[in-house]
């Protein structure tokens, strides 16, 4: 059908024809059956992870929170270490808006499928960091017979100050099974924004990352956030079921 309509169409309208057709499309009524996240609801493992109203770095020790209670943010806060809370409902393709505020030094992640996690780290005026992938917004590498392989930096470090709220956008698709179960396309990180700037595209995850919570692969999995690693707060956490070609 393209190729016929080629003859008689100019190029401007084959480029748009083809960007159309990539253009990921909502499942039917998603918007009324999209998570949203501003509480411990839908959540299991939660374990010392509390609602909070605001936090706020301690203005005695930087690599803290002061916690103001109420509701509309969520902490592990009081513990260096917590657990790593998982959506009770599990995904495939998505769209997924987080917002998170970490202190200083502190090191978390969010996980897609429970398996592909994308660093929550203190990248502020960072140039450089210890490995490809550990920097905020990087896509954490795998553990391939002890070492760390395929971290992806990101293209820009968009990183707030310790102590701000940041935000992630995040489009991916899930990896792709044939009627024998076997993975025919790999997982996909279409698109990452940090703070406003693209920071990824396109890129191509061969298997879970390091930390994951299971080595395999499958089309669903939950959110998981992680709590074991320092202080970390979230709020306006969004996942938007898509369909991705």
């Amino acid at each position: 059908m393209l190729t016929q309509l080629a003859r008689h169409l100019p190029a401007v309208s084959i480029a748009a024809m083809i960007a159309a057709s990539l253009i990921p499309v909502r499942i039917p009524a998603a918007e009324d059956s999209a998570f949203h996240s501003s509480d411990l609801k839908g959540w299991r493992n939660t374990g010392e992870w509390m609602t909070a109203k605001a936090v706020a770095l301690d203005p005695a020790n930087a690599e803290k929170f002061v916690i103001t209670p109420g509701e509309g943010v969520i902490v592990n806060g009081l513990k260096q270490k917590s657990t790593d809370p998982v959506t009770e409902r599990e995904f495939g393709d998505v769209q997924l808006h987080v917002e998170f505020c970490i202190p200083k030094h502190s090191n978390s992640g969010v996980y897609l499928m429970g398996r592909y996690e994308i660093q929550v780290y203190d990248s502020y005026g960072v140039e450089k960091d210890k490995y490809p992938g550990i920097e905020c917004g990087g896509i954490y590498g795998r553990w391939i017979n002890g070492t760390n392989v395929e971290g992806h930096s990101p293209n820009v470090n968009a990183s707030k100050p310790p102590g701000e709220w940041q935000s992630f956008d995040i489009t991916f698709r899930a990896p792709r099974f044939n009627e024998n179960g076997k993975k025919i396309t790999n997982a996909k990180m279409v698109k990452i924004v940090h703070n406003g700037t693209v920071i990824h595209e396109n890129v191509e995850l061969t298997g879970p990352t390091r930390g994951a919570m299971a080595d395999n692969e499958k089309p669903t999995g939950p959110l998981r956030l992680q709590g074991d690693h320092g202080p970390v707060a979230f709020r306006n956490i969004t996942a938007k079921e898509i369909k991705l070609p």
